[in-house]
């Protein structure tokens, strides 16, 4: 074999690998659709654009040889600003995935136009478990938490640990109405009982109503299926209502180191809620989360971190398929394992639904609190297959059953 034909041969090669290598429009470009000014800013907002920035960082600023682009919107809660946003972006924008989207509503909205346009949504924010069920499309990642793991894990150890009689606190719109619907399925199902429950519009004020409602309820438990400002508020405000006091148990059933910090230790202290991640868990979290803190000023939530992971597995799974092909890419996530700063052994089913480790917690009293944002003692881990829906209980078309 001549050394003429082995130069022939290695460029040949390298052509091939080069060609087959295909990044629509010559750039990834990921859209961080999120809240950037309204009641869910603080756990999403700013700190899933830095969070999806750190993961463009630990991995490269290209891929296949190609730049990596990463733009915001705020679609200020707001179900039109949103799907707006979304269809410019991806119609005209160039946009191949958009990232986050916390709000149910918008998410699904979204959610169905990716498919339509055939892009890839890459959903942190949003808790329905719909969009893994009878809405499960083949290009949605439901990356970090649902409606169901949230429900499952809390309601199911509070009821074994006494609390059998509950009272909702509901946010009226899909997130919270599917919430307050999957907790009340594994509240029954682990032998406790709903004494009733009340719904209140989003970025809600004066919670002073509803917080007498659920006092004079009696019920052991109280339980706040909301998010963002409205989980701050209404839990402060059954504080000063004096429902722990009166011996009522608090349970968030979406609730953020952020709503902590915004709540106090004082006032949150004893509450339980499920997590997908915590700044705290070890040294790699913990570096991880002191550089995210050095660009926000507050430590991550599960939302943000959620952001992390999904970017970084996105951009592994781009280039493991050599092209940005949705089909392609979304294969190549299933079959990739995901493993990142907070994620280990997580995996993407074909419904789209992320099966991770979650972990049930308890809000410290302050004199368990040794420095700053030291505010959860993790309970119990619980893994993603027995914490997420299972394949038998699915109604998603995309399952193998």
């Amino acid at each position: 074999m001549t050394r003429q034909f082995l130069v022939c041969a290695a460029a040949l090669t390298l052509w091939t690998s080069t060609a087959s290598a295909q990044v629509s429009d010559d750039v990834v470009r990921i859209g961080v659709l999120t809240d950037l000014s309204s009641w869910g800013r603080d756990n999403s907002g700013p700190g899933s654009v830095e969070a999806a920035k750190m993961a463009l960082e630990e991995f490269g600023p290209t891929v296949l040889g190609k730049p990596i682009e990463i733009i915001s919107a705020d679609h200020q809660m707001k179900s039109d600003v949103g799907i707006q946003i979304a269809r410019n972006w991806f119609d005209a924008g160039k946009v191949d995935a958009v990232v986050d989207i916390p709000n149910s509503a918008i998410a699904i909205a979204v959610h169905n136009l990716a498919k339509d346009r055939n892009k890839i949504a890459l959903l942190s924010g949003p808790g329905a478990s719909t969009l893994t069920d009878e809405l499960c499309s083949p290009n949605t990642v439901h990356f970090t938490y649902d409606t169901y793991a949230l429900a499952k894990v809390t309601a199911s150890a509070v009821v074994a640990g006494g609390g059998k009689s509950w009272f909702f606190i509901t946010a009226d719109y899909a997130f919270g109405n599917q919430l307050e619907q999957d907790a009340t399925r594994f509240i029954k199902a682990s032998g406790g009982t709903v004494l009733g429950g009340v719904r209140h519009p989003t970025n809600t004020a004066d919670f002073s109503s509803f917080a007498l409602q659920a006092q004079n309820s009696k019920a052991e438990v109280v339980a706040f299926a909301n998010a963002g400002q409205d989980t701050d508020n209404s839990i402060k405000q059954s504080g000063e209502f004096g429902l722990v006091k009166g011996g009522q148990k608090l349970v968030g059933l979406l609730m953020f180191d952020t709503d902590v910090h915004a709540i106090g230790l004082e006032a949150a202290q004893g509450t339980y809620l499920t997590t997908a991640s915590y700044w705290n868990m070890d040294d790699k979290t913990r570096a991880w989360s002191k550089k995210f803190y050095e660009r926000t000023k507050v430590m991550p939530t599960m939302i943000q971190t959620g952001v992390y992971g999904s970017v970084l597995h996105y951009l592994q799974a781009i280039k493991a398929a050599g092209t940005d092909d949705p089909a392609k890419v979304m294969a190549k996530m299933r079959e990739l394992p995901i493993e990142d700063t907070f994620v280990h052994g997580g995996k993407l089913r074909e419904d789209g639904r992320v099966i991770r480790d979650m972990y049930l917690a308890r809000v410290k009293k302050p004199s368990e609190s040794k420095e700053p944002w030291d505010y959860l003692d993790i309970v119990k881990t619980v893994k993603g297959d027995d914490a997420f829906r299972p394949v038998s209980e699915s109604k998603c078309p995309l399952l193998k059953k």
